[in-house]
């Protein structure tokens, strides 16, 4: 968040490009990466692999986009920063607010993923003082400060990347890689989109800028540092279950643990699980409480959203805010309703930052045909497509959404103006 010459305490530049990389990362590996690998080779065989890498190449525009449009911000919003400066802040606060709700919803719908992943392990976990403990705990690392959330985030990265490194490795070594068959157009189509949405949710290093240091050098650099990184990862895991024969299967990961190491495999792999949700969700509630704090600094909500702890140096309401939101949609099970928009509406913040790309090139004089015009192209066309897919049901969602996001901004201006 900017610094405010009327504030009593403003925020430190606590994250590095470390930092960010890691909020990249864990707002990419959720859940997904212990399912996908089994719908994957059960749809394409030994071609889910090269999807995979295809998939990593596909986003890469897009990531190439958001990555430009980091290096021309020092303050924290992210996605409704950029939109809102090329478009004006309407279209900047229906971004934010869109992407808001979506991490809102998901934070939720991973509790209670958190909290079956902790009972299949040990029955009584799966309850819901499981999740009102991690969303508490996570909400109060979140509220002693961000190098505090980093740094938890970097053990919970090495405990969930360790064991997925080893088991693809192990998987490599026990069988051949298998040679890739090209499989039928039809059927890449038909799992092609969840290939892709396995790399969504690279935008969290984007959202604290003004907590990092040096924003406009270190996120776009991890940015792209991340995409590659996970892209390797998830082909390698993936070339190790294609590798194993095992097939279709509901758990992939934790049956090639077995095949590797045994009953001790699953085991690691369940709290694996369990880690790298907590990871996703640490992640959710440190880059999504900046947007609301973002909307203070301009005005497009309540100061009190951006009312900075003297002591931890923290947007400590926005902070509480999403928290008890996350906390009251994962009780009242009321999340499932507004997880249906969570990925149109992904792709609405992901295309009003595109078009934020010639636009602010258009209104800072420059004219850049390849990374100014042909990249956000390629970009649009790939979420577009992405787009098509959605259906009905999610549409109607997130029309819904949107008006309820319009209301919240007049809402807010009336009450400016009184």
């Amino acid at each position: 968040m900017a610094e405010d010459a009327n504030s009593v305490a403003t925020t430190r530049r606590d994250v590095g490009i470390w930092g960010a990389a890691l909020l990249a990362l864990n707002g990419m590996i959720g859940a997904a990466i212990f399912g996908l690998p089994g719908k994957l080779d059960a749809a394409v065989g030994s071609f889910a692999p090269w999807l995979l890498l295809l998939a990593g190449i596909g986003i890469m525009p897009v990531v190439l986009c958001y990555a430009d449009l980091a290096s021309r911000f020092d303050a924290s919003g992210g996605p409704q920063l950029y939109a809102g400066k090329a478009f004006g802040k309407f279209v900047g606060f229906e971004a934010g607010w869109m992407l808001y709700t979506a991490r809102a919803a998901s934070l939720a719908a991973n509790s209670h993923v958190l909290a079956a992943y902790a009972g299949a392990l040990w029955p009584p976990l799966d309850s819901p003082w499981t999740i009102i403990v991690t969303v508490s705990a996570i909400t109060l690392v979140n509220v002693v400060g961000i190098r505090r959330a980093v740094d938890t985030m970097g053990g919970m990265t090495m405990l969930k990347l360790a064991p997925l490194i080893l088991i693809g490795a192990l998987g490599l070594l026990l069988a051949p890689i298998p040679t890739p068959r090209l499989p039928e157009f039809s059927a890449v189509e038909g799992v092609a989109l969840a290939a892709l949405y396995a790399f969504v949710g690279f935008e969290a290093a984007t959202i604290p800028a003004g907590e990092t240091q040096n924003p406009q050098r270190n996120i776009p650099r991890a940015l792209l540092m991340t995409v590659s990184a996970v892209t390797l990862l998830y082909v390698v895991v993936q070339l190790a279950y294609s590798a194993s024969g095992i097939g279709e299967s509901d758990a992939p990961l934790a049956e090639l643990a077995s095949q590797s190491l045994g009953p001790v495999g699953v085991g690691i792999l369940g709290v694996t699980a369990i880690v790298s949700v907590l990871a996703n969700q640490l992640s959710a509630v440190t880059s999504i409480s900046r947007i609301t704090s973002s909307f203070a600094d301009q005005r497009l909500l309540p100061r009190w959203f951006g009312e900075i702890s003297p002591r931890f140096a923290t947007p400590v309401n926005s902070i509480l805010t999403v928290g008890g939101i996350g906390l009251g949609l994962a009780l009242s099970g009321t999340f499932m309703t507004l997880a249906v928009i969570s990925t149109v509406a992904r792709l609405f913040a992901y295309l009003a930052c595109i078009a934020a790309v010639p636009k602010l090139d258009a209104l800072e004089g420059k004219l850049r045909p390849v990374r100014g015009i042909l990249l956000p192209l390629a970009a649009a066309a790939l979420v577009l497509w992405a787009a098509s897919h959605s259906n009905v049901a999610e549409w109607r969602a997130f029309i819904a959404f949107l008006g309820a996001g319009a209301m919240l901004y007049l809402i807010t201006g009336w009450s400016r103006k009184a």
